[in-house]
């Protein structure tokens, strides 16, 4: 997968960000307000956009599609 994951799972960046369609993104859990924070800063987001940190992955989420965006930004850097 072309995902940096520059800060791996600590929630610093943005550049794990994925775009789910929305029967999956109904599935999960909903994004923590640490989380939504982090994908401000992500580029080309999404009503379906999540880190794919924080997507735990579970046998109901098998089969699980996402989408990486053509351009990511690490919020680190900023």
């Amino acid at each position: 997968m072309p995902l940096e994951g520059t800060c791996e799972g600590q929630m610093a960046c943005s550049t794990c960000h994925v775009i789910l369609a929305e029967e999956w993104f109904a599935r999960l859990q909903p994004a923590s307000e640490e989380e939504e924070d982090m994908l401000d800063l992500a580029a080309g987001v999404q009503r379906f956009s999540r880190l794919s940190c924080q997507i735990e992955l579970t046998e109901e989420l098998d089969g699980i599609e996402v989408f990486v965006p053509a351009e990511a930004r690490n919020a680190q850097r900023y």
